[in-house]
């Protein structure tokens, strides 16, 4: 039952992928006599190895190499028909609700669903395939219906509540009762409470998001695929070496041999933005990926947005919230919308401002060249880049040439032996099963036992099929309650490949960002809870345990050991090092301004009545009273914002980076001011004990207190940005109810 009790459940994040959609009412219900579907399904789910028992070595493993889409919609049906199976039972009981036969038999239910949804997450984020889109485009319904047929089942709700209600005066232990509370709230939340009609059509919404949602991120994979751009030689001026080679290995993978292949994600657009000389090339390459979902064509998400708000509107009006805002942010650590507002509203002055001078900076410099030129969004990174040489004698090619792939992997598993005390070995070739050749996969053990910790999967590299970004999955939790279940975490990529034999050089940023996913690894990796549900995280949280591992790349051990040149195997300069640190707040007008502008942007579509709501229309409208500055646009515009339209994780959360990153800030400066610095003993023990091992089993603002002793403060952010600190006013970030 884990999977349907996580963060809005399994169903729910399956049926958010990528996908096709069809009308509500061609979806099976989850709710057919189990006899017919098995009867059905009986044939096709006989030996199906997605349904299997995980085999092997480590506690066993996914046969990723025994993976076929034929099996995947069998396997699904009857993951779900067996999962409701053994929830019917748990509600059937006519024994006395009590956490044992009620709690602990949820959170033991479902591991079939488990396994299914582990190849399921696979097709769909690393190896999507028009046949995978298929099979995504039927079962999205029936996912969610799977799921509404678990929260609305009212005597295993009412079960739930009577163990609920009567926690505080039992026996339970802390953890007990964290899981009750939060099992109790995911029921409660989603729905349990109503009835009637409104119960029926808080399904049918349910039902529908989840074809929206599918539809949503294939129109964006669509447009992603759909646009690539192959150059000539003599279209090249400017671009890198490293980046040039890439290209030709990209057009040739795709048919174009000699030619340079541009693809249309952030990993081609943003250093061909920074370095091409080109300007009509970097317009070309900018329009194609902002305009993502915003084509008037087929793949357009313009009217899927509006049915979205629409609909998630009508669903939290059911529950009596005002706005969907108010409904998703009540169990969030900012508590309520006003509240992230305030720190997002408290920041934008300052990052707005620091446009106007970074613009200013980048005019002088194209006036000086005679460029002839207004600086436009498509010329910001291009002239930022000449600014940061002018400035600060920083060069970001030259840089690069000291980022390794291979030696910034290395360099994360020395940080996570140095603060874990993990140790990571390459396990032998083929004793585990992967899903595609790039996949390396590691044992995660605890160097001074040898305990088995877990596995670690890396699939570095970008390929068709595979979304674009970076992201951190498990897939399976840390659990004790039942016999120890040691962690499968893996992280996902798009570097480009380089030239066989040659060393992947990365960019400053796309290193933090790489350290960045393996702190979630680690925060899966170093969980430390007896039930599933505690491996659950809380969204404006979650990501500031791995934001604060991006402070770890300029930490001297990291920089002396494995920043080294690529060819001559030297040291990174000092001065360079100088020069990178000096750096450090360059361009932060643009980093903060692209980003809080989609945070807002989010937050406002989900605190607006979203009747008869144009999109396109009132994205432009609210960026023209926010003061958003001409030469940039939302990091993610609205037609593929898929953090919060592909799904409904992000969904009024998408300010969450901000609030972590007040934390991040606040943090760093606990681990600045101790005696070992980022390596200290002490502080590296409280926040591996209060910050990384509990996962949700601790409210994460008595987490934080516990590890710094007071609430954080925004003061430390403005600080790391090099904003003006704001005299005289309240700088914690505590919720205020």
């Amino acid at each position: 039952m884990r999977q349907t009790m996580i963060a809005l459940s399994v169903a729910a994040a399956l049926a958010a992928a990528a996908g096709c959609s069809k009308e509500a009412g061609q979806a099976q219900s989850a709710q057919e006599p189990a006899a017919k579907v098995a009867e059905a399904n009986s044939a096709a789910v006989a030996g199906n190895p997605l349904l299997a028992e995980w085999t092997g070595p480590y506690g066993g493993v996914p046969a990723f190499d025994k993976m076929k889409v034929e099996d995947l919609k069998p396997a699904l049906e009857k993951a779900m028909e067996d999962n409701l199976a053994e929830v019917d039972a748990i509600a059937a009981s006519a024994a006395e609700p009590t956490f044992e036969n009620t709690i602990a038999a949820l959170e033991r239910s479902g591991s079939e669903l488990d396994r299914v949804s582990a190849y399921y997450g696979i097709w769909s984020s690393n190896m999507s395939s028009p046949e995978f889109r298929k099979v995504q485009q039927e079962m999205a319904p029936k996912l969610a219906d799977f799921e509404s047929t678990i929260i609305q089942n009212d005597a295993l709700f009412q079960r739930v509540k009577s163990v609920y209600d009567a926690r505080n005066d039992s026996d339970l232990d802390s953890e007990q009762k964290r899981v009750v509370e939060l099992i109790y709230n995911q029921f409660a939340n989603n729905g349990a409470t109503l009835k009637g009609e409104a119960k029926s059509r808080y399904a049918e919404i349910n039902q529908r998001l989840a074809q929206l949602h599918t539809e949503f991120a294939n129109n964006v994979l669509a447009d992603e695929e759909g646009y690539d751009i192959f150059l000539t030689k003599d279209q090249l001026g400017g671009l890198p070496g490293s980046f040039v080679a890439a290209a030709a290995a990209l057009a040739e993978e795709k048919g174009q041999k000699g030619k340079y292949a541009i693809t249309n994600t952030r990993s081609s657009m943003d250093p061909f933005l920074t370095y091409s000389d080109n300007r009509e090339l970097r317009e070309q390459v900018w329009n194609n990926y902002y305009s993502r979902g915003d084509n008037g064509d087929e793949h357009d998400n313009n009217a899927i947005i509006a049915e979205i708000l629409q609909l998630r509107d009508e669903r939290v009006g059911l529950l009596g919230f005002d706005n969907y805002a108010e409904w998703r942010l009540q169990d969030r650590m900012a508590k309520t919308p006003e509240n992230a507002m305030n720190l997002m509203e408290a920041v934008w002055p300052a990052a707005v401002a620091r446009v106007k001078e970074e613009v200013a900076d980048m005019q002088a410099v194209a006036d000086e060249a005679g460029a002839d030129i207004t600086i436009e969004p498509w010329d910001y990174r291009y002239y930022a880049e000449k600014v940061r040489k002018a400035k600060y004698d920083l060069n970001s090619d030259e840089v690069k040439q000291y980022l390794q792939l291979d030696k910034l992997r290395e360099a994360m598993f020395y940080v996570a032996g140095e603060l874990f005390n993990f140790e990571f070995t390459p396990v032998k070739e083929g004793s585990v099963p992967v899903f595609h050749q790039d996949v390396k996969v590691w044992e995660v053990t605890d160097r001074d036992s040898g305990e088995h910790i877990g596995l670690w999967y890396l699939d570095p590299f970008a390929r068709a099929g595979k979304r674009s970004g970076a992201w951190a999955t498990m897939y399976r939790d840390h659990t004790t309650f039942d016999g120890k279940k040691t962690v499968l975490a893996s992280n996902n990529s798009n570097f480009i490949k380089g030239t066989p034999g040659e060393p992947v050089l990365v960019s400053w940023d796309d290193a933090e960002t790489f350290f960045h996913e393996f702190g979630h690894a680690l925060h899966f990796l170093s969980s430390n809870v007896t039930y599933p549900t505690l491996n659950s995280g809380v969204r404006d949280y979650t990501e500031f345990q791995s934001q604060l591992l991006e402070r770890w790349l300029s930490t001297d051990p990291v920089i002396d050991n494995y920043l080294v040149h690529y060819k001559t195997g030297e040291p990174i300069p000092a001065e360079l090092v100088a020069k990178i640190k000096k750096a450090a707040t360059f361009n932060q007008g643009f980093a903060t301004t692209e980003y809080l502008a989609s945070a807002l942007v989010d937050m406002k579509f989900h605190t607006t009545d979203p009747e008869n709501i144009n999109p396109d229309a009132f994205e432009r409208k609210t960026l023209e009273e926010l003061g958003m500055p001409d030469e940039l646009v939302m990091r993610h515009r609205s037609p593929h914002f898929g953090h919060i339209f592909s799904g409904e994780g992000y969904s009024a959360g998408y300010y969450g980076y901000m609030w972590a990153d007040v934390l991040t800030s606040d943090a760093a400066e606990a681990f600045a001011e101790a005696d070992g610095g980022f390596y200290d003993e002490e502080v590296a023990g409280k926040l591996v004990k209060y910050l990384f091992a509990p996962r949700n089993a601790i409210d994460p603002a008595d987490a934080y207190r516990a590890f710094r002793g007071r609430d954080a403060g925004i003061d430390a952010l403005m600080r790391d940005r090099g904003f003006p600190v704001r005299d005289g006013k309240d700088s914690t970030v505590a919720a205020k109810d």
